[in-house]
């Protein structure tokens, strides 16, 4: 632990002096870098060293090459739970993350820019924060549009804890996430389709979401995945489904019964579903049986 502690302070002093070279800062953030990766040991010290405000500053680079290592440095750092207050609390912090995010030189700087935000977003108070800041959103939306799988996975990450804190979801359907999200639906690979589902069941749970469902005919896509989906996709299109019957009542109720095949996957699944299938199944259909214009009693 010294040699590491050591090691850390030797670079975070090549970041610190205005003496050191370009050339000597340049190597010295991609060590860090480096050295991020590699246990918690590395965090602890680099991050006790005093490494994060240099790191941020290097966000702004004009160095695409300085840019992407420091922004992978704090991400990797992060991994260590308790240097992500540590990261939040510095001068500046967001602002220069967000910065890199939405004007990074290259696109993995961008990806992993979503990737801190995400590894930040896990702690439960940075999530409101976060979701004040509606570039942030834009440019997640531009990574799953323009980025490669990595890059989507990454921006899905952010946006499902971002949207696990109620208060987010409107402003994530404000910003026009559900046409995004369901586009993914249609040309995406295993793994991307089981992500954007995830967020689209979350942001499912709020008033705004009928509406924007509605328009992209979201209720139909997400029946059609109860019947032809993987189990995860499954789950979470009836997650999905039981949160928007929640938040719209009689005229979701009766939007998903007007969906021929609605009935018949709902009873496959709560017969031959996962557990979470099952449990959000049934959820759903007592739910309809309330709002019922056609019986549905039969199938419990």
């Amino acid at each position: 632990m010294e040699v590491k502690r050591t090691t850390a302070e030797s670079l975070v002093n090549q970041l610190r002096y205005s003496s050191s070279s370009e050339e000597a800062q340049k190597e010295a953030v991609c060590e860090l870098r480096l050295l991020a990766k590699w246990g918690d040991e590395h965090r602890i010290s680099i991050a006790q060293a005093g490494a994060v405000p240099y790191l941020l500053d290097h966000l702004y680079s004009s160095d695409a090459k300085l840019q992407e290592n420091a922004v992978t440095a704090l991400l990797n750092l992060s991994i260590y739970a308790p240097n992500r207050e540590v990261i939040m609390s510095s001068r500046g912090a967001l602002d220069a993350i967000v910065h890199c995010l939405t004007a990074g030189r290259i696109l993995e700087a961008k990806q992993n820019a979503a990737a801190a935000i995400f590894s930040l977003l896990v702690v439960e108070n940075y999530r409101p924060i976060v979701g004040d800041r509606p570039e942030v959103i834009r440019a997640l939306l531009d990574l799953i549009r323009l980025g490669n799988p990595k890059c989507k996975k990454d921006a899905l990450k952010a946006l499902f804890h971002l949207a696990l804190d109620p208060l987010n979801r409107p402003k994530l359907v404000s910003a026009g996430v559900v046409p995004v999200l369901f586009s993914l639906l249609m040309n995406s690979g295993m793994g991307i389709v089981e992500d954007a589902t995830a967020v689209i069941a979350l942001v499912a749970g709020c008033n705004e979401s009928r509406e924007a469902f509605k328009r992209i005919f979201g209720i139909e896509v997400l029946v059609d995945l109860l019947d032809t989906g993987s189990p995860r996709a499954q789950e979470n299109a009836a997650s999905a489904l039981l949160n928007l019957a929640q938040c719209g009542g009689t005229q979701v109720a009766e939007d998903i019964l007007d969906v021929q095949i609605a009935m018949p996957a709902l009873s496959v699944l709560l017969n031959s579903g996962t557990p979470r299938s099952k449990s959000k199944v049934s959820s759903l259909l007592k739910l309809l049986l309330v709002h019922e214009r056609r019986p549905v009693s039969a199938m419990f």
